[in-house]
């Protein structure tokens, strides 16, 4: 009777090992994924920081041709102040949304004078621009990328009971809700 408690003991203890062993690896590959998908928004950060820094050299450069547009003007000031001090991934998406409509916007008045569209500093910055919209859209895509395979992990049985324990929450996609934002600013010349 003895051995046989000793071994009922053991088991047990071997179960509580396997069960916590395994607990450990959901808990770390839902802790990467989290981690994977962060890393992944700050590489979009990284390339809107660059877009942020750029726009007030082409809101100057636009303003010496185009002084009567202040309207347009204003409106990407007040879109990019926006996007600068978004807080949480959700208004930073909603943000980026506005300053791009603003940055189209831009780019059509700069249609209306062709000194500016030879002017030397304004093709640059217009480049660079074109240059920084395109590595947004690869980090956005591999963002995105990365929070849905962190969310079908999170989501799946019995992952999804651990997910609940540890209180790991679904990542938001870079998705553009406004039909007018789905097209990248017109930067043609």
């Amino acid at each position: 009777m003895g051995w046989l408690l000793i071994g009922g003991c053991g088991g047990l203890v071997l179960l509580a090992l396997v069960v916590g062993l395994w607990l450990m690896g959901v808990y770390n590959t839902l802790a990467r994924g989290s981690v994977g998908v962060d890393g992944a928004w700050s590489n979009i950060d990284v390339q809107l920081k660059r877009r942020h820094d750029l726009i007030p050299n082409l809101v100057e450069t636009v303003k010496g041709y185009a002084g009567h547009e202040r309207s347009t003007l204003e409106a990407v000031i007040a879109a990019r102040a926006r996007a600068v001090s978004a807080g949480s991934v959700d208004d930073k998406i909603a943000a980026e949304g506005g300053l791009t409509q603003a940055l189209g916007r831009l780019m059509a008045v700069a249609e209306a004078y062709p000194d500016l569209k030879a002017n030397t500093n304004f093709l640059q910055l217009q480049g660079e621009l074109a240059s920084t919209e395109n590595t947004i859209g690869h980090a956005r895509g591999s963002y995105n990328g990365a929070a849905g395979g962190y969310n079908q992990t999170l989501v799946v049985f019995p992952t999804n009971l651990v997910a609940g324990m540890f209180g790991f929450t679904q990542k938001p996609f870079f998705k553009v809700d406004n039909e007018a934002e789905r097209n990248a600013p017109q930067v043609k010349f």
